[in-house]
Parts: structure tokens; C-alpha cells; sequence
């Protein structure tokens, strides 16, 4: 860490926004991969899962778990993304500590913008794409969460129509039982 943090004092002035870029554009890079990747597999299990409910037994409860577990998920790869901005703001000497580091980043990965940390004026230009891949991380899960959502829904109308035969079903043997009770007398 010290090396790098070494690396970009040498940097003269002039240049560093621009260091500020190029580096904030490859962690972006990185970061909007390993989104991706987290997306990937929570859409993978979630399908997986989605498919054992519509073979086993349809609950208002499993649907409803599945449809959180699926958030909660989609939140933790959002902390891990904060995780590694402000992973990478340490590395890189830009901040002070981790507690002021995940502060910067969460607010610009928000795009809140409170401000109360600053990177120095220099590497401010980190700040924005930090924002740009909350955005892009954001627009990707809300996509995301499109298609988990539809899912919930298609589930609650399977369980909905299954609730429906049972009660039709159910109806019918009540009334078959009423028409062998009159029969007999």
C-alpha cells in the first residue's frame, strides 16, 4: 500500500485528475464485473430454486422467502461493491481510514454526495465514478429485480390457481357426498 500511495504522490499536480480517472475507470471496470457476476449467480439460484417450488409443494411462505433472499442478496453484492471502492481508496493512500473510506464511497456510490470526506482536490474526479457505477450497478439490478419480481409473481398466480382446483375440487366432493346422502334415504 505504501508503494502505491508513493506512486501517486510522485505524480506531478496537473496530472493527477487525470491519474484520478484512469484509475477510477478501471476499478469501475471491476467493479461493475464482479456486480455482474454476483447477478449472475443470484439469478442462477433464484431460477433454481423458482423451479423446485413449481415441482414441490407452492407456499405463500417459500414464495415470499425466495423473493427476499433474492433482494437481500442483490444488496450484499451493492455492500461488496462499496467494499471494494473503499478497498481501493485505501490501497491507494486517498483515504485516511476504512471508516472514513466505506463513508466516501457509500455516498458517492449513492449518489447523496453528503462530502464530508474529501479525497483532496486533486483526486476529486474519483468521486464521480464512483457514482457512475452505482448508477450502472443500480440500473443492472433494478433489471435484475424485473425479472425476480415477474418470477414472485407467476408463483403467487400458480399458487393462486392451485388454491383455486383445491377449493373446486373440494366443492365438488361435498356435493357428491350431499347427492349419495339424498340418494340413499
Amino acid at each position: 500500500m505504501t508503494n502505491l500511495s508513493s506512486a501517486l504522490r510522485a505524480i506531478p499536480n496537473e496530472f493527477k485528475p487525470m491519474a484520478a480517472v484512469i484509475i477510477g475507470a478501471f476499478v469501475l471496470v471491476g467493479v461493475v464485473l464482479f456486480h455482474g457476476f454476483g447477478l449472475h449467480r443470484i439469478l442462477l439460484l433464484h431460477k433454481r430454486y423458482e423451479r423446485r417450488l413449481r415441482a414441490g409443494h407452492l407456499s405463500l411462505s417459500a414464495v415470499t422467502i425466495l423473493l427476499g433472499a433474492a433482494v437481500f442478496l442483490m444488496l450484499v453484492v451493492h455492500l461488496a461493491d462499496i467494499g471494494i471502492w473503499a478497498y481501493a481508496l485505501l490501497s491507494l493512500g486517498l483515504a485516511p481510514r476504512a471508516q472514513s473510506a466505506i463513508y466516501f464511497t457509500a455516498n458517492a456510490y449513492t449518489t447523496l454526495g453528503y462530502g464530508n470526506v474529501d479525497l483532496g482536490e486533486h483526486w476529486r474526479n474519483i468521486s464521480p465514478i464512483i457514482g457512475m457505477s452505482g448508477l450502472f450497478t443500480f440500473a443492472w439490478t433494478t433489471s435484475a429485480l424485473v425479472d425476480v419480481v415477474g418470477a414472485h409473481t407467476r408463483l403467487l398466480d400458480q399458487l393462486e390457481s392451485e388454491r383455486e382446483k383445491d377449493r373446486t375440487m373440494r366443492a365438488a366432493a361435498r356435493e357428491a357426498e350431499r347427492g349419495a346422502g339424498s340418494r340413499d334415504r
